[in-house]
């Protein structure tokens, strides 16, 4: 090809020597046409003819320029393309046209709309206005699109049926109204366009679109699609698989197999469409049916195939179904291109980790050739869903292209995980980054705040969530209700509550659970039946938020009766963290042997949270023999864990067993455990400020030290008697009294007094539960200064308020 081009130019030269510049004309067109034929290898000869037609002096006109600039554009050089384009005094409307469609191709629509804003009205004919509603439409700008078509027919431009077609594309991507379709479905039979096939299948695709939309009744606009496809004389591919994947996403899966069976053709995508209704409503045996019918008939499965079939194993649990699909893949599909087994992977990774396989899933990783973003935020995911989190960070570390998606499970995951800090500081590296937080990210970060009880940075997240439009989001407004709660805010987050727009048996439970934790069990049962009553079934969570409520407020009979429910109504069986709520439950109101008899009937072994709820029990109402019973097996399953030992000295030093208190501490000296120190925080001027246990460490705790010496005295003349038996050392009573005073929550609650205003209420979080004296001590500060005081231990919320708390002295 080189040499005839080689001899042609000569030919020119010679033609351009002599004057003949018609005849050089002709020839300089031949080689261009070369360039088309053997295009895209042969692109750069073009501009080997190009740069001969300079050296020559040949000043090339219309048609030779028109086709240069059509190669520079098929090759991507859009430079020198708009260069050529440039130098040309009034360049018609096919170079016009033709630099409109590169444009589009390469996702420059500024660029394509500036050329042809800057053309002509005289000179503009139909194809150059198909070109750039085309543009708008495969830039995703519908509303231009649509725009662009209504000017045309303004200046009485004709359109065809590739306007119909591109502007009816367009419009599926923004159309919700019905209006919107039939105004251009009444155009398109008054153009005469609608015997084209294409119009047809676009106009289709507008009404399942919009049938998709919360604003549309889409029994009636799936009923105009059906129509104009059954009046339809020639179908083709498209059409089928476009009616069918209407009826698939508006959840009509009986319509879509009624025209599946019509269907003649052997057509992949239909099945593959089927296969992903089925997959996507659960209906596991129909997913398989098909599968096996599609080999049985002899059509091949491909890669939608394949990741259908296997996340359907995947969200399912059919680990060993999962398997043979794989096992068939590896036998079936013997050297698949690269592109095509990238998805496949990608779903086998889902497949295993979900089925709790992750070292699988890390294997099937690790052989990929090519890895795409999937790849790496499907063993993202797998690693953060396994509470890998170690490993979740290195993976993400490792990661050199990260999407939203890669931050968001990484922050969901550190948050779930108590890591609230490290998530907050990737939430604010996620703009750096050039990317928005989604609402999932927000999420993400208020569950951060949560675990922190950062009550001020949550209320600034939840502000930037309305500014950004995300407050009707519905996974955040759950994060918020949880976060609320969680810092002690119950009005907030009932608030939020109230205010969503939508809600899920999740919003509920985390409403319910919040009213738990802060002793407003009564309202929590209410709560729970008003989610019945609006058709919300239960889940196995909502027991465990309603159990709890139960147990915080002594509610015996009503929580039995719901742990009753569980089986006997809405059929889930009852897990080892429902039994143990069941036995805290009777516990705490007294009932040990009650509890005791749950034990024995349970359908299983015990396990160490039901042991720890029933020792918990046994130093609360002094049951020796029991307590001991319950803490000898929780040696036996968790050796290591400090609070049995700490439970079981409590019991002794209540009932002034001290020989056998020591004997527990010497066990735990033994066996290397130590007791977790007391711990309470609290927020003041957004800053966190930490106590701990007889504190030395704070640069202001001399000040609250003195302070608290004056107030011991006040509330002593108020009536506050020092309870000394929950000092767990043998000493003299006025060391005792001293101990009590270094307790980590009350200084922490006297800061506050210290530094927040008058009237302002303290929050004040504690890593373990509340010492039973500083609970008595509260009440009299909260009278004696005049505050509201909250208290969040490791249970629950306790709110001090005039001399009392919520939880009624029962906890």
């Amino acid at each position: 090809m080189k040499n005839v081009a080689a001899k042609s130019l000569q030919a020119t030269l010679h033609l351009t020597q002599t004057g003949d510049r018609s005849a050089a004309a002709n020839h300089y067109a031949s080689m261009l046409q070369i360039c088309f034929q053997h295009c895209p290898f042969s692109y750069p000869l073009a501009s080997t003819v190009h740069a001969h037609m300079v050296t020559s002096g040949f000043r090339p006109r219309g048609h030779i320029l028109n086709r240069l600039i059509d190669i520079y554009c098929k090759s991507s050089n859009f430079y020198n393309a708009k260069k050529l384009f440039d130098e040309i005094p009034q360049p018609d409307v096919v170079a016009r046209t033709t630099l409109i469609a590169a444009y589009s191709v390469s996702g420059e629509p500024k660029l394509a709309r500036k050329i042809f804003d800057k053309t002509p009205l005289r000179i503009r004919d139909t194809i150059c206005y198909n070109s750039m509603i085309t543009c708008h439409f495969h830039n995703n700008d519908g509303h231009a699109a649509v725009q662009l078509f209504n000017d045309m027919r303004e200046k009485s431009f004709k359109p065809d049926n590739f306007t119909y077609t591109s502007v009816l594309a367009a419009l599926a991507l923004i159309a919700d109204r019905e209006q919107q379709c039939h105004q251009l479905h009444c155009a398109v039979v008054k153009s005469g366009t609608g015997l084209f096939t294409s119009v047809v299948n676009a106009l289709i695709s507008v009404y399942v679109k919009c049938a998709s939309s919360p604003l549309t009744s889409s029994s009636a606009l799936m009923a105009s699609a059906r129509k104009l496809f059954d009046d339809m004389l020639e179908k083709d591919e498209l059409t089928w698989t476009t009616i069918i994947t209407g009826y698939v996403k508006n959840e009509d899966l009986d319509s879509a197999r009624e025209v599946f069976e019509g269907m003649n053709e052997k057509l992949v995508v239909a099945w593959n469409a089927m296969i992903s209704g089925y997959v996507q409503k659960g209906l596991v045996f129909e997913v398989f049916d098909m599968f096996r019918k599609m080999h049985s008939l002899g059509i091949r499965h491909d890669d939608f195939t394949y990741t259908n079939v296997l996340s359907a194993c995947a969200d399912n649990g059919l680990f060993l179904h999962g398997k043979q699909v794989h096992a068939y893949i590896l036998r079936t599909e013997a050297n698949p291109p690269c592109d095509y087994m990238v998805s496949v992977n990608n779903a086998l990774i889902t497949l295993y980790w979900k089925c709790g396989q992750i070292n699988q899933a890390r294997s099937i990783f690790d052989a990929i050739d090519i890895k795409d973003l999937v790849s790496w935020n499907a063993i993202l995911s797998a690693y953060v869903s396994g509470g890998q989190i170690q490993e979740a960070k290195n993976v993400f570390d490792q990661m050199s292209e990260k999407n939203l998606l890669s931050w968001t499970v990484m922050i969901s995951g550190l948050a779930q995980h108590g890591l609230g800090e490290e998530a907050l500081r990737l939430f604010n590296q996620i703009r750096s980054n050039g990317l928005e937080p989604c609402d999932y990210a927000f999420s993400g970060a208020i569950t951060s705040c949560a675990v922190l009880a950062a009550l001020e940075q949550g209320r600034q997240l939840h502000a930037q969530l309305i500014r950004l439009g995300f407050d009707t989001s519905l996974s955040a407004g759950n994060a918020l209700i949880t976060m609320y709660a969680r810092c002690g805010v119950l009005d907030s987050a009932h608030l939020v509550f109230l205010t969503m727009p939508y809600l899920d048996s999740v919003s509920w439970n985390a409403m319910i659970a919040a009213l738990g934790q802060h002793g407003h069990g009564a309202q929590a049962l209410e709560l729970f039946e008003e989610m019945l009553k609006e058709n919300i079934l239960p889940d196995r969570i909502s027991f465990l938020t309603v159990l709890s409520a139960c147990s915080h407020a002594g509610l015996v009979d009503e929580g039995q009766h719901y742990f009753n429910c569980m089986n006997k109504v809405y059929r889930i069986t009852p897990g080892e963290d429902h039994y143990a709520r069941l036995v805290d439950l009777l516990c705490r109101a007294g009932k040990l042997s009650e509890a005791k008899d749950v034990l024995e009937n349970m359908p299983f072994e015990p396990g160490a949270t039901i042991w720890e709820a029933l020792l918990s029990g046994c130093r609360l109402h002094g049951n020796m023999d029991l307590g001991v019973h319950a803490a000898e097996k929780l040696f036996n399953m968790i050796p290591q864990h400090d609070g049995t030992y700490v439970l079981l000295a409590n019991m002794f030093a209540n009932a002034g067993r001290w020989n056998e208190v020591s004997m527990v501490r010497k066990l735990m000296r033994d066996r290397g455990v130590k007791k977790e120190p007391g711990c309470s925080w609290l927020e003041v001027e957004n800053k966190v400020h930490v106590f701990l246990v007889d504190d030395t460490v704070h640069p202001e705790v001399q000040a609250v030290y003195n302070y608290l010496k004056v107030l011991v005295l006040k509330l002593k003349r108020m009536g506050y008697v020092p309870d000394t038996k929950y000092v767990l050392h043998d000493m003299e009573s006025e060391q005792k009294e001293y101990a009590l005073s270094t307790h980590s929550e009350r200084l922490a609650v006297v800061y506050g007094i210290l530094k927040l205003p008058p009237g302002a209420t303290i929050r004040v979080f504690k890593n373990l539960r509340i010492c039973g004296d500083c609970h008595n001590f509260f009440k009299f500060m909260s009278e004696a200064e005049g505050r509201e005081i909250i208290v969040r231990d490791v249970k629950r919320f306790h709110h001090f308020k005039d001399g009392e708390c919520s939880c009624r002295n029962y906890w």
